[in-house]
């Protein structure tokens, strides 16, 4: 076996499927989509690192029938399409082409009556991607908070929960925009638990989230808000929608499924851990490698050759001023558990091609890795305190690198153990 060859393998499989293409496909053939088509306009409204292909599947299958704009990362998208404007904008910290973005796909679902559709097409990212702040609240809000939480180490929901009540588009705002017009929404979820007031901070969903719960996390993170957003974050969101149906279409458990058959195929023994990791990163890898030690000295869980996978997404506390990833301090991490070991490689990587401010996936390691840095004067733990693991992978030629993949549903980690 070529660990490293078949650990590629699978990760370029599973994430072939798991792409949005033929998901949207089977959302938009069904009777409850069929029964608008022709009723009024269609327009297409579709946000996130996924938008291109989930909008380029739409117009492929509804042809001239639609408008609408995209609103997609830099770099993901792939063209035009045909009567759909397109726009890149920045992702986690939103700027002036997410305004720009957002208030063009706005002006599209301006005037509509109840006989019209609003194809509603999400994925991860969108929080970042669609966003026109509340009145009251600017961009250097916005990306000033955003910042906060993703330093301190924020969960992806305490995260949302900010962005819906500091926003005039999420937390089921778009979904009032619309009206009365329907809004048909397929949701390429991000979301542990596919929680949809939470998929890209919910725009078309009601709001689950509270203004208390919201003033709870400024509290917790002991985040610097000025006082006229702390007003706003007190002001509740939309709870009850009656012009919204929502079909999900992919998440990371179909990741790790996808993975679990490709492993199976290859010859190992695959076993699911979690689809569900949400721990600190590097304490992952670290975990992920104490895994491997137990299949080679014992055989427990499940015995060698065999693939261990986890899906999720972990979390960072930034303590150093480098450039890396969850998913690089995963492998990084993981790199100095299975330091010395023949026949473990272990991945981590974000499938939607990116990991944090970088063009890497993630990271790819083994058991010479560690050595390898030693060799060039790299110390492991100082480069995690730093956080930086884009370029200590990089000197070890370590990194994972995919290129956008046109979806996003979560990370996902592998042990291939030979």
């Amino acid at each position: 076996m070529n660990l490293k060859e078949d650990m590629r393998g699978i990760i370029d499989s599973a994430i072939k499927a798991v792409l949005p293409e033929s998901a949207v496909k089977e959302a938009l053939g069904r009777a409850d989509f069929q029964a608008r088509k022709g009723k009024g306009r269609l327009v297409v409204a579709s946000i996130g690192k996924a938008a291109w292909r989930m909008a380029k599947a739409a117009s492929d299958i509804l042809g001239s029938e639609i408008s609408g704009a995209v609103v997609t990362k830099y770099e993901h998208s792939m063209g035009d399409i045909k009567g759909l404007e397109i726009f890149e904008a920045g992702h986690p910290v939103l700027d002036e082409n997410t305004l720009k973005g957002t208030r063009a796909l706005l002006e599209h679902v301006k005037n509509l009556n109840e006989n019209d559709t609003v194809l509603f097409l999400v994925s991860g990212g969108g929080s970042a991607l669609f966003e026109l702040p509340a009145e009251g609240v600017t961009l250097d809000d916005m990306k000033d908070i955003t910042s906060q939480l993703l330093s301190c180490g924020a969960d992806i929901v305490e995260i949302n929960t900010i962005r819906k009540h500091l926003s005039s588009v999420k937390g089921g705002r778009f979904a009032q925009l619309c009206a009365p017009a329907h809004v048909f929404m397929v949701v390429l979820s991000d979301v542990l638990g596919d929680r949809l007031d939470s998929i890209a901070s919910g725009p078309a969903w009601p709001d689950e989230s509270t203004s208390e719960e919201a003033l709870a996390i400024v509290k917790k993170y002991s985040l610097n808000v000025k006082p006229e957003l702390m007003k706003i974050l007190s002001q509740e969101t939309p709870k009850k929608l009656d012009n919204v149906t929502a079909v999900i279409t992919g998440s990371v458990t179909a990741l790790c499924e996808a993975a679990c058959e490709i492993a199976k195929s290859k010859g190992y023994n695959p076993l699911v851990l979690t689809t569900t990791m949400t721990c600190e990163a590097r304490e992952a890898g670290a975990f992920m490698a104490s895994v491997a030690r137990e299949v080679l000295t014992s055989g427990r869980p499940v015995k060698a050759p065999c693939a261990i996978i986890a899906g999720g997404e972990t979390v960072v506390h930034l303590t150093g001023h480098g450039m890396g990833g969850r998913n690089q301090e995963f492998a990084l991490a993981a790199a100095v558990g299975i330091a010395g070991l023949e026949n473990v490689v272990i991945a981590s990587l974000g499938s939607d091609g990116t990991d944090g401010p970088t063009d890497a996936a993630g990271g790819i390691v083994d058991g010479k890795t560690e050595s390898i840095l030693k060799s060039k004067g790299i110390n492991i733990s100082d480069v995690l305190k730093e956080n930086d693991a884009y370029n200590a992978l990089k000197a070890a030629d370590a990194l994972l690198m995919t290129g956008p993949t046109g979806t996003n549903v979560n990370d996902v980690a592998l042990a291939l153990i030979g």
